[in-house]
């Protein structure tokens, strides 16, 4: 057992390292001199024990520490224990970045880890399959100087990332990348790149899929109501078994032909994401005219309208997709409020801009269908909906529609308690001249 460094120790050994000296001076007339004999030897034995400690640091590969005495022997014992714990500490941290490079290469998606200042240190060999990148060449090169893509040089600088970017791939004009860009550790950030070609053409070939069917099912459409109506003509027509026939099919018929309309719509707001904000919007215009519309839908319902409509508070943006977006969610109270329910119809200026929205009275929703509401066909009841004619394509309308004017859908709604959906419309998208 070494025992411990301390002054009092280190004070006691000089003492007894001089004490010979001092005696042997005394002895001899010549104290001074052999103390300077004394301190050239102590300062030799130093010198000696720091050439081993350099020697062992620098030049032995061995673990094992050189022989000292005294204090030396601390000195070396202690280095070698925290290079053993060093050694240790090293082993443990290389098994840490393995395992994360193991999982990292096991990613479905290309990994990229550099400095905010955009060096590259490590990526994954799907980066150099959809990327290019090159490791370890690149180590150290900017990200930009191998992703020229003029928009993802002004997505870097934009520091923005709290939306992923869509960019051709360096290697490939035929694959379309998806890059998202996230705080890695500090000072670091991770770039993950996704490969969405085949996801962006399935979308692409169902958009076209519904639109196409949607416009070949209007002409048969449009047949099927002409003759139904020739029919209503016709002398008994309306009676017995053939009335009722001739009554679903018209009904059945208008509810196909609203689920065109609605596809149509839905196709028209996916494939046209940018917005001109030059249009003013008449919406209190707008209100008055689906007011009369929903007090017409209500019918035999009988429901309590309340519009409250600040008539000088005008948007700015595509008039036809706000208009879809309104009316769908007061025709959705109408549709599913019970008979002589009350409906509430608000659009007022607010902080953030303009606020709208509708409440109802009705028998509400449970919580765990909210977050799928805007799904298309989703309906809560299916039955109910066939009975009110739903189709489960209204609020993926309004989602989209509202996304267009940076906006989203607010829904608030619990089982008997009614229901209240609404939106505000940021500023930029409101005018009140």
């Amino acid at each position: 057992m070494l025992q411990p460094f301390s002054w009092m120790v280190l004070a006691g050994r000089l003492a007894l390292f001089y004490l010979p000296f001092i005696v042997v001076g005394l002895l001899t007339g010549e104290v001074l001199l052999l103390l300077l004999v004394a301190t050239g030897v102590l300062l030799f034995w130093h010198y000696n024990n720091q050439k081993k400690l350099a020697d062992w640091l620098w030049h032995d590969r061995s673990m094992i520490p050189p022989s000292g005495k005294g204090s030396w022997e601390i000195v070396f014992n202690g280095i070698y224990k925290m290079q053993k714990r060093n050694r240790v500490r090293r082993k443990e941290l290389a098994n840490v970045i393995r395992r994360f490079r193991e999982g990292a290469e096991a990613l479905p998606d290309a990994a990229v880890v550099y400095k905010t200042d955009g060096s590259i240190i490590w990526c994954n060999r799907l980066a150099e399959a959809i990327l290019g990148f090159r490791w370890p060449e690149d180590s150290g090169q900017h990200i930009g100087n191998l992703i020229r893509t003029p928009v993802f040089i002004e997505y870097m600088q934009g520091r923005d990332f709290s939306e992923p970017l869509e960019i051709v791939s360096p290697v490939d004009a035929e694959k379309l990348l998806e890059l998202r860009i996230m705080p890695y550790t500090s000072g670091q950030n991770m770039l993950v790149a996704r490969d969405v070609t085949l996801i962006r053409q399935l979308e692409s070939m169902r958009r076209n899929f519904v639109s196409s069917v949607s416009h070949e099912l209007r002409t048969p459409l449009t047949v099927l109501k002409g003759y139904l109506e020739m029919l209503e003509d016709v002398p008994d027509a309306n009676q017995g078994m053939m009335g009722k026939a001739h009554h679903v099919m018209a009904e059945q018929t208008t509810r196909m032909d609203s689920l065109v309309e609605q596809l149509l719509t839905l196709s028209r707001i996916e494939a046209t994401p940018d917005v001109s904000l030059d249009e003013r919007v008449d919406v209190p215009a707008m209100l008055n005219i689906i007011e009369a519309e929903a007090v017409a839908l209500s019918g035999d319902k009988q429901h309590g309208f309340s519009f409250n409509i600040a008539t000088e508070l005008f948007a700015c943006g595509d008039s036809d997709q706000l208009r879809s977006a309104i009316s769908n969610l007061v025709y959705n109270a109408v549709y599913y409020t019970p008979a002589e329910g009350n409906i509430v119809v608000s659009w007022q200026p607010c902080r953030e801009g303009a606020e709208f929205y509708v409440q109802d009275d009705g028998p509400g929703i449970a919580p765990e269908h909210l977050s799928r509401l805007t799904e298309r066909f989703y309906r809560v009841d299916k039955a109910r909906s066939r009975e009110t004619g739903g189709s489960g394509l209204g609020l993926s309308i309004v989602k989209h529609a509202l996304s267009h004017h940076q906006s989203e859908l607010l829904i608030d709604s619990e089982p008997n308690q009614g229901s209240r959906f609404g939106f505000v419309l940021p500023s930029q998208f409101v005018s009140t001249d």
